[in-house]
């Protein structure tokens, strides 16, 4: 396994807070963004598009620069960011891919929306997710960590966030629903559990690829289309399992 240090410079993070104490994962954002720039684009000309351009449509230079600065932190919005290049990468090959998609790099890059998966993964396909479940999961380790209204603004994003994923449903009330998963959200989960030095069948058992809540038999399909297209080359004999990614220059584990 990478340590912490090696992690980030991957472009993984770590600590106790994240973008999520602000704002949800802003998908709509992202989709104009991305959709805007070819995927060489560099950070500064992003940073030009939502600040001097304006193409988020937000009413004061404050807000853009906030927005920017949200957007980079959830997904870093470099190239030279290796989480965000391969999302880059493949962003555009399944736009039904795109919201989990932005999920997985989020919860990669934020600790706290990180956290929530724990509470996330145990519900029961329809199971309700009050507002005060999750508040009450932040709150845990320390109850004195955060104030009531903070805990009611982190609980609100982080439920929007997985709402926008496809994992939970309903307006006033949050229900458990299992997302629509793409052969590149599983290509981009077994990407982030190989950055974490797993291989073999560790790669299917990992975080990454549990967050997605598809059965075993249904994540070795969805790899094997994504093998036929070229994101990963997936080998499957019995119980042996080999995954590499042919296109990615990825560090030695």
């Amino acid at each position: 396994m990478r340590s912490e240090r090696k992690l980030a410079d991957l472009g993984f993070r770590f600590g106790k807070n994240g973008a999520h104490s602000a704002r949800s994962m802003m998908i709509e954002e992202l989709k104009i963004l991305l959709f805007s720039r070819d995927e060489s684009a560099s950070k500064a000309e992003y940073e030009d598009d939502i600040v001097n351009f304006n193409i988020l449509h937000k009413p004061t230079e404050k807000s853009r620069r906030l927005t920017f600065r949200h957007l980079v932190d959830l997904y870093g919005l470099d190239t030279h960011i290796l989480l965000f290049k391969v999302l880059r990468a493949w962003w555009e090959l399944s736009e039904s891919a795109q919201a989990i998609l932005a999920l997985q790099l989020s919860i990669a890059r934020d600790p706290l929306l990180r956290a929530s998966t724990e509470v996330v993964l145990n519900l029961e396909p329809g199971e309700h997710l009050s507002r005060e479940r999750m508040e009450a999961f932040l709150a845990a380790d320390d109850s004195e960590r955060f104030s009531a209204a903070s805990l009611k603004s982190f609980s609100q994003n982080i439920n929007g966030t997985w709402a926008q994923a496809g994992y939970l449903s309903g307006r006033a009330k949050k229900y458990r629903e299992n997302p629509n998963v793409s052969y590149v959200n599983v290509a981009y989960a077994l990407f982030l559990g190989h950055c974490h030095g797993l291989s073999g069948q560790r790669l299917f058992d990992s975080l990454w690829c549990r967050m997605l809540s598809q059965d075993k038999e249904r994540l070795f399909e969805l790899a094997h289309s994504a093998s036929l297209r070229g994101l990963i080359n997936f080998k499957q004999a019995s119980e042996i399992v080999e995954v590499t990614f042919p296109n990615i220059a990825l560090p030695e584990v």
